[in-house]
């Protein structure tokens, strides 16, 4: 099941310096990679590693070219990442297992439903009444599409994922809490991928949306009405309350907590960990992290932090004195 280096070149484009009928025999990072496998260099800070490695052939950037060189075989590529990506698209579609039934005859799916063409569904994945896939979606085991809910086309939805559970709407009622009932659906867009058990919760009036290209990763809770926009990128274990928009192009960092009601610029990068807690109306990169520390110092911070105002205070009182 080996790939010849021209047979990669040939399919994926890309500038070959070294024997075409060379056999590739997997993929492997730079500081692992044997004399069969093919490895890559994205980021330059890794660069010394390249003179080391043991890779059979190594795909770098035009800027490396004569040290890759030096090395022994290269594919020279404009942007290495994305053809390391690229290869490992192909190596998967040549090395495909053979798959079983479209859908699994333990799928549960309502018989309104519209399911496009190519569409493959998994092992107990349900997918409820109103509910419309498109073409070449592929649901893996125990996905749940709930009612109205609308997926794209080429959406990958991995197992456990649930798109249209109801939102978390309750109003306050005399000691008790009256469900406000979640009239509204799930709209994704196509080419979306959505990681392991993320839940997208149904909107309370209007849909919540999910536009085309977004990628979330795993254990991500989108409350209703939220709206993230194209190519965004989402981390694992991220939580956006409900009614927040998130830009088109953003990238939000693993475990991050964005608050509801709120607004998120075209291209802002958010940090792992950070609480968003405003808006943000311009692209850029936002960190909102209060820094890990001994225990001891920690809570001597965490106490000036609460004198802030005071200090704030004082310090303008004495200002107006001199």
């Amino acid at each position: 099941m080996a790939l010849q280096l021209g047979e990669i070149v040939a399919t994926l484009g890309g500038e070959l310096h070294g024997d075409p009928a060379l056999r590739i025999e997997g993929i492997a990072p730079l500081e692992s990679a044997q004399p069969g496998q093919l490895s890559f260099l994205s980021n330059p800070r890794y660069r010394q590693q390249l003179d080391a490695s043991r890779a059979g052939c190594v795909i770098v950037a035009p800027a490396v070219r004569e040290q890759a060189l030096a090395r022994g075989a290269c594919i020279v590529a404009d942007d290495p990442y994305a053809y390391f990506a690229r290869v490992t698209q192909l190596w998967k579609r040549t090395h495909a297992k053979p798959q079983g039934p479209a859908i699994h005859p333990t799928a549960v799916i309502a018989g309104d439903a519209e399911i496009g063409e190519g569409v493959r569904i998994g092992a107990h994945c349900v997918v409820e009444s109103g509910a419309r896939i498109g073409a070449g979606t592929v649901l893996k085991p125990r996905v749940y599409l709930g009612e109205d809910c609308v997926l794209g086309a080429r959406c990958i939805l991995h197992p456990g994922v649930v798109i249209g559970a109801d939102g978390f709407g309750f109003a306050p009622s005399q000691g008790g809490y009256e469900k406000i009932e979640q009239l509204g659906a799930v709209r994704i867009g196509d080419d979306v991928e959505i990681g392991a058990n993320t839940c997208i919760d149904r909107g309370a009036l209007a849909d919540t949306v999910i536009e085309d290209g977004v990628k979330l990763d795993n254990q991500i809770q989108v409350g209703h009405n939220c709206r993230i926009g194209r190519h965004t990128v989402v981390s694992g274990c991220t939580g956006i309350a409900g009614s927040a928009t998130i830009g088109a192009h953003c990238m939000i960092g693993g475990a991050a907590m964005i608050l509801g009601h709120l607004t998120i610029a075209d291209r802002v990068h958010i940090s792992a960990g950070s609480f968003v807690a405003r808006s943000i109306s311009k692209p850029g990169l936002y960190t909102g992290i209060f820094p890990i520390d001994d225990n001891a110092a920690w809570e001597k911070n965490a106490a000036t932090l609460k004198q802030l105002h005071t200090l704030r205070e004082r310090i303008k009182a004495l200002e107006k004195k001199l």
